[in-house]
């Protein structure tokens, strides 16, 4: 290989190649491309160039609920110091259900996102599990998601990340590894919300992306603090306007400001409605930093963290009476539609008060003569309320496996209850439930199951009784199943159509 494409592969490897078709036979593990030309091929070597560059690496910070990184993935020598001195920021003893890794796709053109479900990821410091399980169910839920194993095979954008957490980490981990190739921002956002339950205290993110290619040194300094400082804002539109801006000064030599913008744009679209979100600026260089490095055409390397600030968010949200009304006034005006054969009527948000505008979760309870005629609800606060509330409403009237669907005779029998969901709290002890205040969600495996906080005062269970009828009712494991589970709470904002809550 000569040295001017070896220098081009570690600075990026950003020129486009031809489309390829996937290979005929599955692929069971991904191994390798740029072992040997981004890092180090060679085992001992690998983990001798990676205890250098941590030991060069900015300290921890010890945040306490470290939520994403973005971190650059360019060859070591250039931005492996400001790559380690990301993952250092996580605690070596941390444990994740999963590490979603997303980068852009240098290779391959298609408009979404591809998730590896073929097997593993390899590389020289041995095997990383992939999620493939969660990876098909991805993919089951949206053709936004893809399975390409050709968008995987040559990019280096996730491969680089790889060892630098087998070093860091000391429990095991699982990825879920996500190209993203759509260069199309309304996409990004659906990808984004396809993405956010899992976006958690539970889960780490890693964006994978350079900053400017190609400028003079003194340019990509001031460009990439531009477009950083849009990043740190939390916010898509000043993302995207940053870009533009950067393009419209035909900086000399400079071919783009961002080359993983869409998984930028991604996480982005994740955080801009968390007000626990924070971006906070880790390091930054660029190519020409390095001894004997060319500072007339560098490419930059930002490493930023986010953090979600608050154990629980603010309990200060509230309902007034005229929002609660008009909750209620569209659960069932929307119902009405759907079971009459109508099409749902439009809203106008300008005549809303912001509350019903805020990300919330909510479910929605229908009775009838006094018993449960449906209820279906979501938990991930995504979508504005009034928009949730709609949904859950058709989907209670007309999804509920329990129940046949409503029909337009049954609505003057109807009586309608929503309840507005806060996030969920894992606890430690079931001591911390308090009956009527807190529902539950029970979690074991894939096996699930929720009551909400009005179950225990409707019931007059005990919370034993609380919890077994959940594990075996809902959950499916068992009178006793609550026991080895995992168990969250959260409250609930309950209000109803027959009283004003």
């Amino acid at each position: 290989m000569g040295i001017v494409l070896r220098v081009l592969l570690l600075l990026l490897g950003v020129l486009v190649l031809p489309f390829r078709l996937p290979a005929q036979s599955a692929i069971v593990n991904r191994v390798p491309a740029v072992a040997g030309t981004f890092y180090a091929g060679e085992r001992s070597t690998l983990r001798s160039d990676l205890a250098s560059l941590f030991a060069r690496a900015r300290p921890s910070a010890s945040y306490p609920h470290l939520a994403a990184l973005i971190v650059p993935h360019a060859g070591y020598v250039y931005s492996g110091e400001v790559a380690a001195s990301a993952f250092n920021q996580i605690d070596p003893n941390a444990q994740f259900e999963n590490i979603f890794i997303l980068g852009p796709s240098h290779r391959v053109g298609f408009d979404g996102a591809a998730v590896y479900v073929s097997g593993n990821f390899l590389t020289p410091l041995g095997t990383v599990p992939v999620d493939t399980a969660l990876g098909r169910e991805l993919i089951r839920r949206s053709p936004l998601f893809v399975d390409r194993v050709d968008a995987h095979r040559d990019e280096h954008c996730i491969e680089v990340t790889l060892p630098f957490l087998q070093y860091h980490l000391k429990r095991p981990f699982t990825i879920v590894p996500i190209v993203i190739a759509s260069d199309d921002p309304n996409t990004c956002r659906s990808i984004a919300r396809l993405l956010q339950p899992y976006f958690s205290r539970k889960n780490l993110f890693v964006v994978s992306t350079d900053f400017s290619h190609y400028p003079s040194a003194d340019d990509a300094t001031r460009i990439d603090a531009a477009t950083a400082d849009a990043v740190c804002s939390n916010s898509t539109d000043r993302l995207l306007a940053a870009l533009q801006a950067n393009g419209r000064k035909r900086i000399p030599g400079l071919a783009t400001s961002m080359c993983g913008w869409p998984a930028v744009l991604t996480l982005l679209a994740m955080t801009e409605a968390d007000s626990d979100a924070r971006y906070h600026r880790i390091q930054y260089r660029h190519s020409g930093d390095v001894p004997g490095g060319d500072r007339s055409r560098v490419v930059g390397y930002h490493a930023i963290a986010v953090t979600l600030e608050q154990e629980n968010r603010s309990t200060g949200f509230e309902l007034t009476k005229q929002d609660r009304a008009a909750l209620l006034h569209l659960a069932r005006s929307t119902i009405e539609c759907r079971v009459a054969g109508q099409s749902v009527r439009s809203v106008d948000e300008r005549e809303l008060s912001p509350a019903l505008k805020v990300p919330c979760g909510a479910f929605v309870t229908l009775k009838e003569s006094g018993q449960l005629r449906g209820c279906i609800g979501r938990f991930d606060g995504t979508e504005p309320l009034y928009r949730v509330v709609q949904q859950m409403a058709i989907a209670a009237a007309t999804e509920d496996p329990r129940f046949p669907p409503v029909q337009k005779g049954e609505m003057d029998q109807l009586d309608i209850e929503i309840s507005v969901l806060t996030p969920m709290k894992k606890v430690s002890s079931i001591d911390e439930i308090q009956m009527g205040k807190h529902g539950i969600y029970i979690k074991k495996g894939n096996r699930t199951g929720t009551f909400l906080p009005q179950v225990a005062t409707e019931t007059g269970w005990t919370k034993g009784e609380f919890l077994g009828h959940c594990a075996q009712d809902k959950a499916g494991l068992g009178w006793d199943g609550w026991k080895d589970a995992e168990i969250y709470v959260y409250e609930a904002l309950v209000f109803g159509e027959k009283e004003d809550n």
